[in-house]
């Protein structure tokens, strides 16, 4: 039982580089078997057809964003506010560093959604919670008293997408200050403007 369980991690991973570098329709189910040292028919074991193990992965990389939108913030308060908003970027800067496979796939997730409802319908689910994950953070801040409610709203999907096109400049392997430009944008969306 332990070496199927092995094996099948083996594909999953194996899929998850090979379709981050080559692309979905460079990437056969032959590359994979060969590449995880098993034949051909052997993955049909674990998956029916290519699009069946693009469609898991999808699935497993959706759970991994949704989890890593939930944000824990139970311990914030006035004064570690600023602290807590730089900690989540340079968290999500830091992962984004340690698997330069990451942006690749979802590059070709993203590419497969412009022709396929089903996986748009995901992707816009998990923009849509990748906002509200920003707001309800602000909201929770305007209760405890650490900013006032001018703008919660267009601050948090600011904060949303600045670290999402962090994320895509990394992709293209631009050397900038990633983790100096969220600083900035935090500094920017806590000020306070004069009425």
């Amino acid at each position: 039982m332990r070496n199927r369980e092995e094996t099948f991690k083996k594909i999953l991973e194996t899929a998850y580089i090979m379709f981050a570098d080559k692309g979905f329709d460079k990437t056969s189910l032959s590359m994979i078997a060969s590449e995880v040292g098993i034949s051909k028919p052997a993955i049909y074991y674990y998956f029916k057809s290519k699009d069946e193990l693009i469609e898991y992965l999808f699935d497993e990389i959706c759970k991994e964003i949704e989890l890593g939108n939930t944000f824990d913030y139970s311990d914030m308060t006035k004064t570690n506010l600023k602290h807590k908003l730089l900690a989540i970027g340079y968290q999500s800067i830091d992962e984004q560093k340690s698997d330069v496979h990451f942006n690749k796939i979802f590059n070709q997730y993203m590419l497969l959604a412009s022709r396929d409802e089903k996986y748009m319908t995901r992707l816009l689910d998990i923009q849509a919670g990748y906002l509200k994950s920003y707001h309800d953070l602000f909201s929770y801040a305007v209760e405890i008293g650490a900013i006032s409610d001018t703008n919660i709203e267009t601050k948090a999907h600011m904060l949303a997408m600045v670290i999402d096109n962090i994320g895509n400049f990394m992709l293209t392997g631009s050397k900038l200050d990633y983790k100096g430009i969220w600083k900035e944008a935090i500094e920017s969306v806590l000020r306070e403007q004069p009425l």
